[in-house]
């Protein structure tokens, strides 16, 4: 049957032709070219035996394992027909997930159904069975699987050794319809994942090798004691020719001699022994974790189960009764390491007791999908911006985060109070980076942000960052939400990637629906400042500053940055705004915030404070005080009334003993830590521009001290004189 020209894959094989086709592959070529580039979309292609030829879009390829054009990419479906001859019977899809397996079905002389990876890229296998008469046959096509958003060749590596160097192991899954290459290492521990997996390569050749030893085993000779009359003596030792004269006309009389035998219980065969009990003994739990999977297909548990009773019946050998207990190797074993069989046992002992690492190799581990890669990925990203732009070290991160069980094998980081990383300097608190929480009322006690709710439907956010703020009031947290999206939706007139429309408006949604509960007054406040997607899209930097996206956060708060794994350029991009976050006071940021209708934000005539001069904080900076030169002042928290707004402290009275005689004006106010203490907090103002008023004014009493000021109620205060500058 000859099909049409959709056919994206054709193999002609010497009891089947197979057939693959895409309806819209123009399209998702096109998307992934201008994404990633025509010269990043190449696959390698393999295939079992019995192929006559193959034709990967109209190119024919010559051997196993070339490199054409990729024609299978994430998200995509795949219909396959597969057209048996008639001396074929009885096939079916062949895939370790049985909602694979339901897409198939064989009618007359044709398996017929479709794939689609999702998020899973990778390396992949397609695989059949059939029968032919009374032999069972297996076909493999084996291809890699792309993404339409990123390079797999250069981002996936990149993505997963980041994401591999803060958590061990969390990027790894199981019975994914991808899978990677890795290498065994002897770094590490030696996780089950990466047991199970070595062992699913390694299992056939392991059987085989215990097999061939049980039939060929290797002996040593073994001395022994008997007792035989002389008829039975094939030698006569020296030791015993006196007894045998003596005793000659004695035909019953029995000689005690030392004989050789051949015995298994060698060296090697202990540890065959132990080796074998040893890798029954973990696969059997192993296997009814993993049979327990919803979705695992039938052909599976069948062949686990065939696998376990295989070993158990060695296990029981009758060879292994004369082999005594393993004790452990005192030296290196020549047999070990290269006779047949025992070599094999010894290199695959020695495997499943190595961690791995991620370099491409013959073993197979399957990861996370592409999108929770990214996710994790960008929530790492953002937590090293923030280190690098508090200028803090690695020891001053407290990590509360850890990975939590997710299944059989599988690891997931923890969320809410689980995933939080506190970033601290001198022991004071900067910033703290939750990972995934939730907002609901029920779960507010346990995970999530301390006193951020919900009232309606659940919010989850994939990252929130609350900087801490010390110039409106102490520890003041200023939220913003990151959401880390694995779309993108198109390209704009400047030829930069951008982000879906439904991505944006649900950080709109975010901000509307995320309040914080002041217990105190009983109030829900506004709490989350901006919302912003983080895409792997790509562009120029300065084509990207000007595009929607990007403009909005300076508009609106909300919006997007393109991140993506070797793109320092527009890395660029969010460094700089988050660096802005943290040096911005909380005073701008409020005031910058656009307000209800109705409602206005009033920033008042600047604000007077009058303040002693005389404590132990500024020992250093009196004699710059008493001349007007520009300096610092410091004073506690306690000497300024607790209503006033630092940051509209426009300009601050120095007093001296009860009197002053000019002001200076305020540039900047901050909060200093100089311990661990909370009592160790100090105000600190800088100042510049000292105006004299041209005499002295006494103060009237300290009740003035750290009272704010109006210009006209200052004026009253000074007798009405008006003041210089």
């Amino acid at each position: 049957m000859k099909r049409n020209k959709m056919d994206l894959l054709t193999i002609q094989h010497e009891d089947f032709t197979m057939y693959v086709e895409c309806t819209k592959f123009d399209g998702i070529w096109d998307k992934a070219t201008r994404n990633v580039g025509e010269e990043n979309l190449l696959s390698a292609y393999s295939w079992s035996e019995g192929v006559e030829s193959v034709d990967v879009n109209g190119r024919q390829l010559a051997t196993s394992g070339e490199q054409a054009p990729a024609i299978f990419f994430d998200n995509t479906d795949y219909p396959i027909w597969v057209e048996f001859k008639k001396h074929v019977d009885n096939a079916q899809f062949g895939s370790e997930l049985q909602s694979d397996n339901d897409r198939f079905s064989f009618r007359g002389q044709t398996l017929a159904g479709y794939i689609n990876y999702g998020n899973d890229i990778g390396k992949s296998e397609l695989n059949f069975v059939y029968q032919i008469g009374s032999y069972k046959r297996r076909f493999t096509l084996g291809y890699e699987v792309l993404s339409m958003k990123l390079n797999y060749h250069e981002h996936w590596k990149k993505i997963v050794e980041d994401i591999e160097e803060e958590y061990l192991m969390l990027s790894l899954d199981y019975l994914r319809r991808t899978f990677h290459g890795f290498t065994p290492d002897t770094k590490g521990e030696t996780q089950e994942l990466i047991w199970w997996s070595v062992f699913a390569g390694e299992q056939q050749k392991f059987i085989k090798a215990c097999r061939n030893i049980i039939e060929r085993p290797r002996h040593r000779l073994r001395g022994y004691e008997v007792y035989l009359r002389a008829d039975k003596l094939k030698r006569v030792p020296l030791n015993i020719e006196n007894e045998l004269a003596e005793h000659r006309k004695e035909p019953a009389h029995l000689y005690r001699v030392e004989e050789q035998i051949q015995s298994n219980d060698t060296q090697e065969n202990r540890f065959l022994k132990y080796a074998l009990g040893q890798i029954a003994a973990k696969y059997e739990p192993l296997k009814k974790r993993i049979e327990s999977i919803n979705g695992l297909a039938d052909t599976k548990k069948k062949e686990l189960n065939d696998i376990l009773d295989t070993l158990k019946h060695l296990q029981r050998h009758p060879f292994f009764r004369t082999v005594g207990r393993f004790k452990g190797l005192n030296q290196e074993s020549l047999v070990l390491q290269r006779a047949t069989g025992y070599s094999q046992i010894y290199r695959t002992w020695n495997l499943l007791r190595r961690a791995y690492s991620l370099n491409d190799g013959i073993y197979r581990l399957q990861s996370k999908d592409i999108a929770t890669l990214y996710e994790i990925w960008c929530f790492i990203e953002v937590s090293h911006i923030v280190r690098d732009q508090l200028g803090i070290s690695k020891e001053d991160i407290e990590h509360r985060n850890r990975m939590e069980m997710n299944g059989v094998f599988t690891w997931e980081l923890g969320k809410g109070e689980h995933s939080r990383i506190l970033f601290k300097k001198d022991g004071v608190e900067l910033a703290e980076l939750v990972y995934n929480p939730k907002h609901t009322d029920k779960e507010n006690d346990s995970i999530g942000i301390v006193n951020v709710e919900s009232r309606t439907v659940p919010q989850k956010p994939d990252i929130v960052l609350q900087l801490t703020k010390n110039d409106v009031e102490k520890g003041m947290k200023m939220t913003y939400l990151f959401d880390a999206k694995y779309r993108i939706e198109g390209k704009d007139d400047h030829h930069v990637d951008t982000p879906p429309d439904n991505a944006i408006n649900q950080m709109h949604r975010y901000r509307d629906a995320i309040y914080y509960k002041d217990y105190a007054a009983d109030q829900l406040k506004k709490e989350v400042i901006g919302g912003y997607i983080l895409f792997p899209g790509d562009g120029e930097p300065a084509d990207v500053q000007v595009s929607k996206f990007y403009k909005t956060i300076g508009e609106v708060n909300i919006g997007a940055f393109p991140l993506r794994p070797k793109d320092g350029r527009n890395r660029v991009l969010l460094e700089t705004f988050i660096r802005e976050l943290i040096n911005n006071k909380a005073a701008r940021i409020l005031s910058d915030s656009i307000p209800q209708k109705g409602l206005f934000y009033q920033k008042g005539e600047p604000v007077y404070l009058m303040i002693s001069a005389s404590n132990q904080y500024n020992v250093g900076y009196m004699e710059d005080l008493k001349k007007g030169l520009p300096c610092k002042f410091y004073c506690s928290y306690h000497g300024i009334k607790d209503d006033v707004n630092l940051q509209k402290i426009g300009y601050l009275i120095p007093t001296f003993g009860n009197q002053f005689s000019g002001y200076y004006q305020v540039k900047s106010v901050n909060t200093r830590a100089f311990g661990d203490s909370e009592e160790s907090y100090r105000i600190e103002f800088e100042l510049d521009n000292y105006k004299n008023i041209g005499y002295q004014v006494n103060s009237r009493s300290q009740e003035s001290l750290g009272v704010p000021f109006t210009y006209s109620e200052f004026m009253k205060y000074c007798n009405g004189h008006r003041l210089n500058g």
